[in-house]
């Protein structure tokens, strides 16, 4: 059943990045350079309701799925580890032509080439998860 729901969520989440339009290339080209307000407006979005929301699950320790309490916690605050790890992420965000949301969406609406991005993601992922005590945090 919970399963069902994750499935649920993903495949609405899929819809409403392929209708917005966030999932479009030509979109991601266009807020690149400056020229529309289109995916500004969609990420603005994105992040002051994850703000809202991470606000209120500390508020009302708001529990999963799995009746556990959801734990956030505090990020340790450095520049540099934001600036490197911004500029690797927009660095393959403008080679892959998407982000991480919308390249799933993406392959849903039948570009396959997609796989060999996720494939990379999923690669750059475990590499840095077998590096990340030898990197600078």
């Amino acid at each position: 059943m919970k399963n069902s729901i994750y499935i649920g969520i993903g495949i609405l989440f899929g819809i409403t990045m392929y209708k917005s339009e966030a999932a479009s290339w030509f979109r991601i080209y266009e807020m690149f350079n400056f020229q529309a307000f289109h995916m500004y407006g969609i990420i603005g979005v994105a992040v002051v309701l994850g703000l809202i929301t991470t606000q209120l699950i500390k508020k009302y320790k708001v529990k999963s799925f799995y009746n556990v309490p959801i734990v956030i916690n505090d990020k340790e605050k450095s520049v540099k580890r934001y600036l490197f790890g911004g500029i690797i992420f927009g660095l393959g965000w403008a080679l892959a032509g998407a982000c991480p949301g919308p390249m799933f969406t993406l392959v849903g609406a039948g570009f396959y080439s997609l796989l060999i991005v996720i494939g990379s993601a999923v690669l750059g992922t475990f590499i840095y998860g077998k590096l990340k005590d030898k990197l600078p945090h």
